[in-house]
């Protein structure tokens, strides 16, 4: 029987000091994001719905679209990692992916046909593909492993913080001026304002370099990568699967009975639930274990494809924006914490990694949900649930952090 040598009561006051303070360049980061998803989010509050309705799209061209956005951003991930590990730069990177993405919201202030609109929907995730892993390397370096998941979280609060804030824009804008063109062209117009002033703050912050790889090869930086964060990519592939684009949930509450102005303050929702628990997931991963957390992540996400299944009444759609909410919180902020933790060196890469393997699997995923759309909502849905049980059971058979390295 072994004991933990005892700690002192200064040791245990310092290690609450380091978990509860946060690095100022994550609130910065976070400001940044806060202003890039209110402008996003504007747009993509009201994107499914004026796709097919206004524009006249079908759902299966939705979901190739939006599986052809998904594969778009994913393009560049890897290049995006690999090349900011290799120089050890961030900001450059950074700043360079929000500037395309901005640019691109410039073509909804000149075009709203269907090809416009889907060149749009593509080339803006091709910045957020360019951006992300820099970012997340960045923010992963000025965090402090022991409360490393909830900088994460707090980041992710206030990312979607502007995407509360997004959503309600719009409907104040839809619900003063009606659902007209007119609107529809005054609302990308003054979503494009915010989008301007995220570049502007993100130049404005030092940047953290890491330690830079020059001559090391894609390949080489591949062979490089910790083994526990390619076990992890097992489990996260199947998952990405399961994992279609919101826009087929935002369609169920369509046929449900909402009306457009309510399914933006249905998405505002979702948002708000997201703001509250990223913090709180990020908290609990600290404590209990990240990996803990991602498998709840994916429990969660199969609980919400058979309730959706089922669903038949406005209250039970307000429920399950709600419980999306927790999901995405976790999805989306605890899986980089946890990546961040597997591969201490190369993070950049390994989130490039991450993202372009999900990414490439959200093409099909969307795809596969629009062609089962067509036949029977219920089947696209079920397909997502049983997809992630099956990502549960792979994670807990490779236990990708089990062995973490040192």
């Amino acid at each position: 029987m072994s004991l933990r040598p005892a700690e002192s009561p200064a040791t245990e006051a310092n290690a609450r000091t380091r978990r509860a303070k946060l690095h100022p360049d994550v609130l910065k980061l976070g400001l940044v994001s806060f202003l890039t998803d209110l402008s996003s989010e504007m747009i993509f509050s009201v994107f499914a719905v004026f796709f097919t309705t206004v524009a006249g799209a079908s759902t299966a061209l939705l979901g190739l679209i939006e599986g052809l956005a998904d594969f778009s951003a994913s393009s560049l991930n890897y290049l995006a990692g690999w090349l900011s590990d290799r120089s050890g730069r961030r900001k450059w990177f950074a700043t360079a992916g929000y500037a395309f993405s901005t640019l691109a919201k410039l073509i909804l202030l000149v075009s709203s046909s269907i090809v416009g609109l889907s060149i749009f929907r593509v080339v803006e995730r091709l910045g957020k593909g360019f951006r992300g892993p820099p970012r997340d390397a960045w923010l992963s370096s000025i965090a402090a492993k022991e409360s490393r998941g909830y900088a994460f979280g707090v980041h992710k609060a206030l990312d979607k913080s502007g995407a509360v804030l997004g959503p309600l824009v719009a409907y104040a804008l839809l619900k003063s001026l009606g659902e007209s063109a007119s609107t529809y062209s005054l609302l990308f117009l003054v979503a494009f304002v915010p989008a301007v002033v995220a570049v502007v703050v993100l130049t404005r912050i030092p940047d953290q370099r890491g330690q830079p790889h020059a001559r090391e090869s894609v390949r080489q930086n591949w062979q490089q990568l910790s083994r526990p964060f390619k076990r992890f990519l097992l489990p996260a592939g199947v998952f990405a699967l399961a994992y279609f684009s919101l826009g087929f949930v935002l369609l169920k509450a369509q046929d449900v009975g909402f009306g457009m102005t309510d399914i933006v303050l249905l998405y505002a929702l979702f948002n708000v639930v997201c703001v509250v628990a990223a913090p709180l997931v990020g908290r609990l991963g600290d404590r209990v274990g990240r990996s803990r957390i991602v498998v709840l992540g994916y429990a969660l996400y199969a609980a919400l494809n058979l309730w959706l299944v089922l669903a038949g009444s406005r209250w039970e759609m307000v429920g399950i924006f709600c419980l999306y909410g927790v999901f995405y919180a976790i999805e989306e902020s605890q899986s980089k914490a946890f990546i961040a933790d597997l591969e201490p060196e190369r993070r950049a890469t390994a989130v490039g990694v991450y993202n372009f393997v999900t990414g490439s699997l959200y093409l099909p995923a969307s795809l596969m949900a629009g062609a089962l759309w067509a036949v029977a909502p219920g089947l696209a849905f079920g397909l997502g649930a049983a997809l992630s049980v099956v990502a549960m059971v792979v994670f807990m058979a490779v236990k990708p952090a089990a062995v973490l390295p040192r």
